[in-house]
């Protein structure tokens, strides 16, 4: 909610205080606001299926907040939050503003030409480091529990290990009653004789 709110936000005063489709440099070259009403994607691709974006912003934040019941891991909370955030941001624009439900273009205001051509907003600056964070997450094998995969990988293999020290004494404990000599005599059977004949 807060990130959903700070984007508004600046939204909000990029559509009351910027000029439409003019540089405001902020710090030269590096930093600038450029205000732009966005109907497709990065790059404006897809200007013509701005509904399809809304589509997938929907099914997106749908599947963050079918993820998060059960969640016990701050870290993946937070992750999960600033996405959320992100991904609400722009939906709020394609079902909210002109040329209205759900045809939205979303406001962009933040331009940094030496690194790229595109100009984005909050919500874009939550949603790649959002996608970043959870790609880290996976890699280090944190689960949704707050447990990591190498600890469930230690306790297989501890359980393995018991279970074959088991299996080996269990064998080792025939082989012993096999090969060990009975301490009791041995009746003659009643058919057997004896070594005179008798």
């Amino acid at each position: 909610m807060v990130v959903l709110a700070a984007d508004q936000f600046v939204k909000y005063l990029t559509t009351e205080n910027l000029p439409l489709q003019q540089p405001v440099p902020v710090l030269g070259e590096f930093l600038q606001l450029y205000y732009v009403r966005n109907p497709g994607a990065a790059f404006s691709l897809g200007s013509d299926v701005t509904w399809i974006f809304t589509i997938a912003l929907a099914v997106v934040a749908g599947v963050i907040v079918w993820k998060a019941f059960g969640l016990r891991s701050r870290l993946w909370a937070v992750v999960l939050g600033a996405l959320l955030g992100g991904v609400l941001g722009n939906l709020t624009d394609r079902l909210f503003r002109d040329p209205g439900f759900p045809m939205g273009h979303v406001v962009d205001m933040i331009s940094m030409p030496w690194m790229m051509p595109a100009i984005f907003n909050v919500a874009d600056i939550f949603i790649v480091t959002g996608m970043i964070s959870v790609a880290l997450l996976v890699v280090f094998g944190l689960r949704f529990d707050g447990s990591r995969e190498r600890d469930h990988a230690v306790v297989e293999t501890e359980e393995e290990a018991e279970a074959a020290a088991i299996a080996d004494a269990a064998e080792h404990d025939r082989a012993t009653a096999v090969a060990a000599p009975s301490d009791e005599p041995v009746e003659p059977s009643s058919g057997s004789t004896t070594a005179d004949g008798r």
